[in-house]
């Protein structure tokens, strides 16, 4: 795939474009989760080892056909902000430890591919609330 500025493209093609938004953090998750839903059969491609390698090799790991680029192609989630399909700017513009991402995109987790629907339920898991952790939940019985 060749990339083009909009400015090539409108050359060639009607564009349409959407004003930059403000999204907040749970809104774009839900919004990532709510693209994957739509195909939720789709067998998207995941990222070898990404627990293994360097920050900076992670953080340019992508993958045609992946939960981010997904993600990408939405031009909602583009006009807020995120800038490629690359792991680091997903970590980034979704605001995700390396250990959320992980679970939603890592070949360890799934194999070569994982449906649409796996990924978006691993981006909902990132969105439930927290439950008090076991000595938090003591603290507060013993405290009371």
């Amino acid at each position: 795939m060749k990339h083009q500025t909009v400015e090539q493209l409108r050359l060639v093609a009607e564009v349409e474009t959407y004003p930059a938004q403000t999204m907040t953090r749970k809104e774009r998750l839900e919004r990532w989760a709510e693209l994957l839903e739509k195909n939720p059969h789709w067998h998207l491609s995941t990222l070898r080892q990404t627990e293994h390698q360097s920050p900076s090799v992670r953080a340019n790991m992508r993958g045609d056909g992946s939960p981010i680029s997904v993600a990408y192609a939405d031009p909602v989630l583009r006009a807020a902000g995120l800038a490629d399909d690359t792991y680091g700017e997903a970590r980034r513009f979704f605001d995700l430890s390396d250990d959320e991402l992980h679970e939603v995109i890592c070949y360890c987790h799934y194999g070569s591919a994982v449906s649409a629907a796996t990924a978006a339920a691993q981006i909902r898991v990132v969105l439930a609330p927290k439950s008090p952790g076991f000595f938090a939940t003591l603290r507060r019985l013993f405290m009371a």
